[in-house]
């Protein structure tokens, strides 16, 4: 007998069908929960790594960043706010008074900020061996920066784009390094248009200048790899499910509500953060690159618009034209 069936003989009426669509959003998340790969039975040791960590102020990025720090590395915190990324940083050598960890301001909204911050960062760290690209914003209604793109693009693809590519030399110079872009489930509702990054292009409905930034960083992810092929260092996208952090916060009253009404259902930051750990840290996926992991850990094929060669290449040009990277970098 199904559950969905149980419940519904049990309490009957309307009142059953929620009840049973809750149950069985919670069976989900606990058949998940039991497929995620066991962060303590991984023995990689990180003494002596660098790691850049963005938007690791909160959530997903600073559960990262504590457990990077736990394993010996030198975990940089990519933060927007210093308020809130030296209140991060607290918190974490807090939890592991070993931790070597450093504050790095940067908005990734701004290709001036990440060019400071990138230039900092050559100068202080020759080798990097892990980059995560985890840092992102929803919720922002069409909104230009004053470089002249969309900011919702900007923070979420471009940014990354730029600070990536503007990082290739550390990355190349240490040892397998890794660069782990976190995307969203969400993507599958978005398409690829190259004009949207500077406002224009096709229009987009409620939040899916996020769905389309997600979407464009799949992409991004493949052309990367195909382009560091025989370098060392490996590229690889994953999606950590539906997971209650902060990231709401510019809703409405009414989404943020019904957000928290849910979270019982949804994953914690922990439990979000499992799926870009194993990315970041499991020895078996040494020497894997251009591949796209399910929130279950699972190499699963991303989007049909994020496998097109054909418009990873374009768009991969567009970014380069638009950020300067060819005449500047």
């Amino acid at each position: 007998m199904s559950l969905w069936y149980l419940f519904s003989a049990l309490v009957g009426g309307p009142g059953s069908v929620l009840i049973s669509v809750l149950l069985l959003i919670l069976s989900v998340r606990l058949w998940h929960k039991s497929r995620l790969w066991d962060l303590q039975c991984c023995s990689t040791d990180l003494t002596g790594k660098v790691a850049v960590v963005t938007g690791a102020n909160s959530g997903i990025g600073k559960v990262v960043s504590q457990e990077l720090a736990r394993r010996g590395a030198r975990v940089i915190l990519a933060c927007r706010s210093r308020e809130r990324g030296q209140q991060a940083l607290a918190e974490i050598q807090a939890a592991s008074k070993d931790a070597c960890i450093l504050l790095g301001e940067v908005d990734l909204s701004s290709m001036a900020s990440i060019r400071t911050f990138a230039r900092w960062l050559l100068q202080e760290y020759p080798e990097i061996h892990l980059l995560v690209n985890n840092a992102a914003v929803c919720g922002f209604p069409k909104t230009l920066t004053p470089e002249g793109l969309e900011f919702t693009f900007a923070t979420n693809y471009v940014g990354p784009f730029l600070l990536t590519n503007l990082l290739q030399g550390s990355l190349q110079r240490a040892e397998s390094a890794r660069v782990v872009n976190v995307t969203s489930f969400m993507q599958d509702c978005g398409y690829i248009d190259e004009e949207h990054l500077t406002g224009a292009g096709g229009p987009l409905t409620f939040n899916q200048n996020y769905y389309c930034s997600k979407l464009l960083l799949t992409s991004f992810t493949g052309e990367l790899a195909r382009r560091l092929q025989g370098t060392g260092v490996t590229v690889n996208c994953v999606e950590p499910g539906i997971v209650y952090t902060g990231i709401m916060k510019h809703f409405s009253w009414l989404y943020r509500f019904l957000f928290k009404l849910s979270s019982f259902f949804l994953k914690d930051p922990k439990q979000g953060a499992i799926p870009v750990l194993y990315l970041s840290l499991a020895k078996e996926l040494n020497g894997v690159s251009g591949k796209y992991f399910n929130s279950s850990c699972v190499i699963t094929l991303p989007p049909k618009a994020a496998q097109d060669p054909v418009v990873a290449q374009s768009l991969w040009n567009a970014s380069v034209r638009l950020t300067n990277l060819d005449k500047t970098d």
